[in-house]
């Protein structure tokens, strides 16, 4: 996961929640952000660099972005074609605020307006 502010805390409680989904690693820049605690907590690798989650290749099978950040996507798929990495997918983040909303029965909203994408 690459985000664990507002959005992707929730997000990132429920996936360690789940005993089918295995962590390889969370990024934010902030490595105060409770996000990053709750990750450390449960043993998840945590970075200030996203690309070291995407260097993992074939290790990962979903990087899920809850950044908010064209500049975060745009790089992520960079260097996932630079890399040849065909087995990774990355998560736009209105589809992680879709699976939030769903596990929370209502619509969650997110402080990234529109302008960020």
């Amino acid at each position: 996961m690459v985000g664990v502010g507002e959005t992707g805390t929730p997000l990132l409680r429920q996936l360690l929640a789940a005993p089918f989904v295995d962590m390889v690693g969370v990024a934010d820049l902030d490595l105060e952000l409770p996000g990053v605690k709750l990750a450390k907590e449960q043993g998840v690798p945590v970075t200030d660099n996203f690309i070291e989650i995407a260097e993992l290749g074939a290790q990962v099978d979903i990087i899920i972005d809850v950044t908010g950040s064209r500049k975060v996507r745009d790089d992520l798929r960079r260097f996932m074609q630079f890399s040849g990495n065909a087995h990774t997918v990355i998560v736009h983040e209105r589809v992680a605020l879709l699976m939030l909303s769903l596990g929370a029965g209502e619509l969650v909203a997110t402080r990234h307006d529109e302008l960020a994408y």
